[in-house]
């Protein structure tokens, strides 16, 4: 059967990339579903295991040496784990998955970042170091972190090791959330490679729907802000400070619906073949609180953090200000683990500020439970979490802190806020109209969740609803074959 698949897909050579959004992806899929049908057990996992390197080695095929090299040290880690007596060769063996995975994380994302700094850092006495030429595998930071929670928890006994190489391997690389997530933990996902998911038509159902939602917010939302957004950040000062601070905003929603997006295919695809993977959004921007929102932003990631980082430095445990520093630091971490570059920090200490407001704030509002519970008071909390989340977004997308100081520079002192005055009219016209719709959706599900449960739970209402969004799809869609803006993380 493998044989059958390669030869299947060689007529993919002359395709574009393997995006989710491509016509590319699509063939792939749907010679891999027939494979996949067709087998069971073992010769299944090889069937998602080739599929699945084909799937990341058309990006780059010489990249597919990392992820094995990535999937063999933690393989075996795992297995030596169990088998160590000693509390030293235990820490030993966890040190190796260590340094192997963040070592070629760092390595290749952040190689370059350090030698510029240090660059900046040393012109001062004429010191300069040459940039090394470095292509940033596509997905590592999502599956190092995989691969490396693997061994945190068979150090920490949460899970037992996995024997059969074939089984491991596969929940490494499949294809689905392999280069933009969720991150997917061992304890959540290996087990179910342990059984034969068989296709059933509830899964289907379920997860066709997440795909279509998915698309939706990819190729209607997030597509159609790009252009507005792409221009506004490219060039600040050719904009009013309406115009300028409505980018933000459309950039806000384009991010969300670009990441969360990639998240519910990849949960649909799964679901479709009858494995389960965790949530990964859950409507961020109505969010009351900052903590709150990273419960429900790249809620995986948050999680990640939360037990293999803030936890580990101490989490809340030692007062106040420990409490602070340990916020902080895992906010920076996850800024720059988004990207080499310091505007990400400044993102990531954003959120880390944001939070250690929050925690002074919620004290206080404590002391005045009336008032914490008011309706107003939680619009208005919305809108704030909103609008300093907003803040932030302008560090995360400008490539230089000159560009991200200019957006702001334009909001704050340009002054033209009429309307009339924004520009590009048809593109922002389309842009809010998509929002809105969006937005309607949203507030749908947390106004009427009993109405959506039962759209949800009846095949025919959700196909017809499902029709509806497709409609909506090839009306207002913008098929462009764009990349996932969290392919470049």
């Amino acid at each position: 059967m493998p044989a059958v698949i390669m030869g299947s897909f060689r007529i993919l050579s002359a395709l574009s990339v393997m995006i989710f959004n491509s016509a590319t992806f699509l063939l792939f899929f749907l010679v891999f579903l027939v494979a996949y049908a067709l087998t069971s057990r073992q010769k299944r996992l090889a069937v998602c295991l080739l599929a699945s390197y084909l799937f990341y080695g058309w990006w780059d095929w010489r990249f597919l040496g990392l992820i094995l090299l990535s999937t063999v040290v933690d393989f075996c880690v795992g297995i030596l784990l169990e088998k160590a007596k000693s509390l030293s060769s235990r820490r030993l063996l966890l040190l190796l998955s260590l340094l192997t995975n963040l070592g070629l994380l760092g390595f290749f994302k952040y190689a370059n970042f350090f030698i510029d700094s240090a660059n900046v850092a040393m012109a001062s006495v004429g010191v300069s170091l040459d940039s090394l030429n470095i292509i940033l595998p596509v997905g590592i930071s999502f599956y190092t972190f995989q691969t490396l929670s693997y061994s945190i928890d068979v150090y920490r006994g949460v899970i037992p090791s996995e024997r059969n190489f074939l089984r491991f391997a596969t929940y490494v690389a499949f294809f689905p959330q392999l280069v933009a997530g969720p991150i997917v933990r061992a304890k959540e996902l290996l087990p179910q490679f342990h059984h034969d998911q068989n296709l059933r038509f509830d899964n289907f159902r379920i997860g066709l729907g997440l795909m279509i939602v998915g698309f939706f917010k990819k190729v209607v939302v997030a597509d159609s802000l790009a252009p507005f957004v792409d221009l506004a950040f490219k060039d600040p000062q050719s904009l009013n400070s309406i115009s300028m601070a409505l980018a933000v905003v459309l950039y806000a929603f384009q991010i969300y619906c670009d990441f969360s997006g990639y998240s519910d295919i990849a949960i649909g695809i799964a679901r479709i073949l009858g494995f389960e993977f965790p949530v990964n959004f859950r409507m961020p921007y109505f969010s009351q609180s900052f903590s709150e929102f990273w419960q429900r932003w790249h809620i995986t990631l948050s999680q990640w953090l939360r037990d293999y980082l803030y936890i580990p430095l101490g989490g809340n445990r030692g007062g106040f200000v420990s409490t602070c520093r340990n916020l902080m630091l895992t906010m920076l971490l996850g800024g720059l683990w988004h990207g080499a570059s310091w505007t990400f920090v400044v993102w990531g200490a954003l959120h880390g500020f944001y939070l250690i407001a929050q925690r002074i704030m919620g004290l206080r509002l404590a002391r005045m439970p009336s008032l914490a519970e008011s309706r107003i008071v939680s619009a208005c909390s919305v809108c704030i979490v909103f609008l300093l989340t907003c803040l932030a977004w302008i560090f995360f997308r400008s490539e230089t802190f000159e560009q991200a100081f200019a957006v702001i520079q334009v909001i704050t002192f340009e002054g033209n806020w009429n309307p009339a005055s924004v520009s590009h009219k048809v593109i922002v016209g389309r842009a809010v109209l998509v929002v809105m719709l969006l937005l309607a959706g949203e507030l749908l599900t947390i106004w009427r969740p009993r109405v959506v449960s039962a759209i949800v739970d009846s095949p025919y209402k959700s196909m017809l609803v499902y029709s509806l969004i497709i409609s909506l799809i090839f009306l207002l869609g913008t098929f462009d074959g764009n990349q996932f803006i969290y392919f470049q993380f």
